[in-house]
């Protein structure tokens, strides 16, 4: 199965102008989640901007970049662009779209990232991890996956929310967006129009879920950290420059 790797990366960031060329350990942060996807050894690695800095940043680190329009709302249409420009005969089969800000983001995660895509029922595979602290549980910034457990650390989605649930005793399981699609399922996602439940959660996978996409989720450790705000660039900036730490 061919696979490529599309990392969007844009510089209207509001909380963290022009992120995705903040300095991390000597590198832009964009090109340190790059090599972080190049070290899943999973496939090839682009990133997908819409900016010239960028895209020129990461191509003097020996990492491809693709120039996409201006207009996307979304991640997923960005690397759609992308993929039509990388692979317009398509080759690749699997798509993966790592966000541009988890610098930190384990190798290991990424590639268990594509484990559900075995299963040839599944079209799009994403990541989850069980919420261990209390405060999370009801903090709507952290999105849960509801889904029916799977044998082999894995859930088959059912609903994505920000409230506190499901009900009753249980883990609660923090989702991570991290996706791999399948290209036809990509391709099928991007023609949907936002459905209701994802204009009233704010929650793009559940277009997905609504249209009768089928979703499953791997299970690992830790949360990426997400960098949002000067304080989340401090906080990478110590685990990057201490490879003891990550």
């Amino acid at each position: 199965m061919s696979t490529l790797i599309l990392i969007p990366a844009r510089m209207a960031s509001t909380r963290l102008p022009g992120k995705p060329l903040a300095e991390i350990a000597g590198k832009p942060m964009i090109v340190q989640v790059a090599l972080r996807a190049r070290e899943s050894g999973l496939g090839e690695v682009v990133v997908a901007t819409d900016t010239k800095e960028v895209a020129e940043a990461v191509s003097a680190h020996g990492i491809d970049a693709v120039m996409t329009g201006m207009q996307h709302q979304s991640g997923s249409d960005r690397i759609f662009e992308a993929l039509g420009k990388v692979d317009p005969s398509g080759r690749v089969e699997t798509i993966i779209n790592v966000q541009g800000d988890l610098p930190t983001i384990d190798p290991a995660s990424i590639r268990a990232a594509i484990g559900p895509l075995a299963d040839p029922t599944v079209d799009i595979a994403t990541l989850c991890v069980e919420i261990t602290r209390e405060e999370e549980k009801t903090n709507p910034n952290v999105v849960k996956i509801i889904g029916s457990p799977l044998v082999g650390q894995r859930l088959r989605a059912l609903y994505f929310t920000r409230a506190t649930a499901p009900w009753g005793e249980g883990p609660l399981y923090h989702h991570v967006g991290l996706y791999a699609y399948r290209r036809r399922a990509l391709e099928r996602f991007v023609a949907l129009p936002p459905s209701p439940l994802e204009t009233r959660e704010r929650l793009e996978q559940l277009r997905a879920l609504e249209a009768g996409m089928r979703i499953d989720a791997a299970i690992v450790e830790t949360v990426p950290l997400g960098v949002d705000t000067p304080d989340d660039l401090k906080r990478a900036r110590e685990i990057l420059s201490d490879p003891a730490r990550f």
